[in-house]
């Protein structure tokens, strides 16, 4: 598959990508106590569908032998980070955080996306969290242009989170995008001296997304389920996402973030 698209399929995921963020909006709409994590998906995914799209996580597998991931939406609640399925049968309460993150084909091109969001009212604590996770996926973006390199996206990420001691999960990283679910490059979101040194051309489609820890620790673990990933300390997490195409001028989100 090629790293670099062509107009032809940039414009299809241009598409795809407003589709996708109409979708997260209505989910997000829904988002109050007492609501089911179930219905959202079900939002999420009757919005896709009836715009012309197909959800990209729901019966994904890493490996072919793998149980494939049940819900069109990704929603992973206070210490889970990411990869929470969304049929599970889980009420939200008043203080959670819940990130949602989604996926779709759309004309034969995929694209990503994520947010953190409160459920009801948190603690000023929290909201900091939130935000600076989200300044730290406009930072990454910023740095993400034609001439540097994907490091530069990490350490663009890693200087707005290092300052408020926060844990980078460096388990998990942000990734290449379009013709898969998941595609080369592997985008970390901190500086890895190990990291492949990958240049960023015009045309790369990238899924930028800071996953942060708000006890500073980076440890996580995989729950029974086989898909949620969890903070090992317990502590909350934040998740925030976009898919990006580089342009001759520097980049262009596709999958814009709700207000």
């Amino acid at each position: 598959m090629a790293l670099v698209k062509t107009s032809e399929e940039i414009d299809k995921m241009r598409r795809g990508g407003l589709l996708l963020s109409r979708a997260l909006q209505a989910a997000i709409a829904e988002v109050r106590p007492g609501i089911g994590i179930w219905e959202l998906d079900m939002v999420a995914e009757r919005v896709i569908r009836d715009g012309g799209g197909t959800p990209s996580f729901k019966g994904y597998r890493v490996f072919p032998d793998d149980i494939p991931f049940p819900s069109t939406v990704c929603i992973s609640v206070n210490a889970e980070v990411v990869h929470g399925p969304g049929n599970r049968r889980m009420t939200l309460r008043e203080g959670d955080i819940i990130g949602l993150d989604i996926g779709c084909w759309f004309e034969g091109l995929c694209t990503d996306m994520a947010v953190t969001v409160p459920v009801g009212r948190v603690s000023d604590k929290v909201v900091k969290l939130m935000g600076v996770t989200k300044e730290s996926l406009l930072a990454g973006v910023a740095a993400a242009r034609p001439g540097a390199f994907v490091k530069d996206i990490g350490r663009a990420v890693q200087d707005v989170i290092q300052p408020h001691r926060y844990g980078i999960v460096r388990a998990l990283a942000g990734h290449g995008v379009g013709h898969a679910v998941h595609e080369e490059p592997q985008v970390p979101n901190f500086a890895d001296p190990r990291s492949p040194r990958v240049a960023l051309k015009e045309g790369m489609c990238l899924a930028i997304e800071p996953m942060i820890s708000m006890g500073g620790d980076e440890r996580v673990t995989t729950a029974d389920d086989g898909w949620t990933v969890v903070m090992r300390d317990g502590s909350l997490a934040a998740h925030f996402e976009v898919t990006i195409v580089l342009t001759a001028a520097g980049n262009e989100i596709v999958t814009p973030l709700p207000v």
